[in-house]
């Protein structure tokens, strides 16, 4: 046999040894591959079994802002006079509906409405019902609905829905509120996780 007939035996043993070799990284690589995709399904599932509805849903029905300026009179209670003094505040209102998609009760605790500024966030619990009342007692033509006012211990039945009103007030001038950058209300329920809501649609300011 010749030099060059040994050469190039010698060259196809090379390759086909290659191509041997090239096939089994593939092999392995396409194994890996699916190995991850089947971890990854594996792990997917489980974290979505282990993923439970929220007990309670709910949605802002609307969102009304009231911009109130009050001074003082200027006299104390036996008629002397005193210096005046004035201070502002926003109340907001907002009508919601909460629904119990649970198998057990809900109570509710308390609401914060929460608004987002420049500095942070600033929240505000919501008013008792009678000082929901009040408000329109004192302010008879005050351009906001008045809707009835949500307990804020309401119980919600499993499968119960309810809806109803509540009031927050903000210290603050109506320009400063207006640099608000979010708004959205808590619902704090006993031994269970809060519900945050989101207006849906525009806050309306009267």
């Amino acid at each position: 046999m010749s030099l060059l007939s040994q050469d190039g035996t010698q060259e196809m043993d090379d390759a086909a040894r290659g191509e041997d070799l090239t096939k089994g990284t593939s092999h392995v690589v396409v194994a890996f591959v699916v190995s991850v995709v089947v971890v990854s399904i594996i792990i997917a599932l489980y974290v979505m079994a282990g993923q439970k509805p929220p007990l309670a849903t709910g949605r802002v029905v609307g969102v009304w802002v009231h911009p109130l300026h009050t001074e003082t009179s200027g006299f104390d209670a036996s008629g002397a006079p005193i210096p005046r003094e004035s201070f502002d505040q926003v109340l907001v209102f907002a009508e919601v509906q909460l629904h119990n998609q649970s198998q057990q009760p809900l109570f509710l605790t308390n609401i914060l409405t929460n608004a987002t500024f420049g500095d942070g966030v600033h929240s505000s619990y919501a008013a008792p019902g009678p000082n929901y009342e009040q408000v329109f007692l004192a302010y008879p033509h005050i351009p906001i609905p008045h809707g009835n006012p949500l307990p804020l211990d309401a119980t919600l039945d499993p499968g119960q829905t309810v809806e109803g009103s509540f009031l927050c007030a903000f210290r603050m001038t109506k320009q400063q509120w207006d640099t608000r950058k979010n708004l959205n209300f808590t619902f704090h329920f006993r031994y269970e996780p809060d519900l945050v809501l989101t207006p849906s649609a525009s806050v309306m300011e009267r």
